[in-house]
């Protein structure tokens, strides 16, 4: 007998999808995606795959390209071949040589200084004191 929990999900090279995806366990997709991705789940984005739309998951690893933001709850991983531009808020961040990230990254490990709290810390600058006055 299957075990449920363990359900693993493929979205192959020659599938295109313009809409929002949801899943529960684990998605792998090779092809192209236009549209949200939301799970509490583990998603892998394949080498040659084309995400553009917004991501929020559990964690996801990127082996292709993904335009759009990405919010996970654990870890994201930027393969060597992958390219993401787009803003990211993750607890762990690993970013393999080679790949490429353009945007705001937000790492946050849980238990951590809330983004909020360090705005708030720093003393502000006097304009009148660096002009000299």
């Amino acid at each position: 007998m299957a075990d449920l929990t363990t359900t693993k999900n493929h979205l192959s090279a020659d599938v295109e999808i313009k809409g929002s995806i949801k899943f529960q366990n684990e998605l792998t997709i090779d092809g192209k995606v236009e549209g949200e991705i939301t799970s509490p789940g583990v998603l892998v984005i394949g080498e040659n795959s084309e995400v553009r739309g917004e991501i929020k998951t559990k964690s996801v690893t990127v082996h292709g390209k993904v335009q759009g933001n990405i919010t996970v709850e654990e870890r994201c991983e930027l393969k060597g071949r992958a390219q993401l531009i787009g803003d990211l808020k993750a607890a762990r961040l690993v970013i393999e040589e080679g790949a490429t990230f353009v945007g705001k990254s937000e790492v946050s490990p849980k238990g951590g200084v809330k983004p909020m709290e360090a705005a708030r810390t720093p003393e502000p600058t006097k304009v009148s004191s660096i002009l000299g006055r």
